[in-house]
């Protein structure tokens, strides 16, 4: 969990495009599969989930760029049109409901650290996980990993 209390503010590199969250994520994954570590060029690509209407818009409007995704429904990456940064993407699965913040647009990204490894069977050789965060060669059971809160606001948000 983050070290402090919402809101969590972040923006791109030039600052054109600046957010704020207002209530603390909902997991965070720190994605190792192929196609985040070319979107990404590095890695492993790190987002903090959130309901969208959680993500206020302080300055700019980030452009949609839609991309491939490995699930073939591809996903929307929102960029600042200025610098071109990644502030955070929309998957096919939870459509416009659930952003997935890029943790190092935060002001303070030190405070998301990954709560779980995903697609770990591409990750990089050299990339050493720690022992404490749970890692999955693909993908994992939210039942079992999401924290009881997370998992009731994904019910409400589902339910809208």
């Amino acid at each position: 969990m983050p070290q402090r209390d919402p809101p969590y503010e972040g923006h791109c590199t030039c600052g054109d495009v600046r957010y704020r969250m207002t209530s603390a994520p909902l997991f965070v994954h720190c994605c190792h599969c192929r196609w985040c570590q070319r979107e990404t060029g590095t890695a492993f690509a790190l987002n903090a989930m959130i309901e969208a209407d959680r993500v206020v818009l302080v300055a700019g409007q980030p452009e949609i760029v839609a991309t491939p995704s490995n699930s073939g429904r591809g996903q929307k990456i929102s960029r600042c049109p200025q610098c071109r940064i990644a502030v955070w993407s929309n998957y096919a699965g939870a459509g416009d409901l659930v952003r997935f913040v890029r943790v190092g647009t935060f002001a303070d990204p030190d405070q998301f650290p990954p709560d779980v490894h995903i697609f770990t069977a591409s990750k990089q050789p050299w990339v050493v996980l720690g022992a404490g965060t749970p890692a999955f060669d693909e993908y994992y059971d939210r039942e079992k990993l999401w924290p009881r809160g997370s998992l009731e606001r994904r019910r409400a948000y589902l339910q809208t």
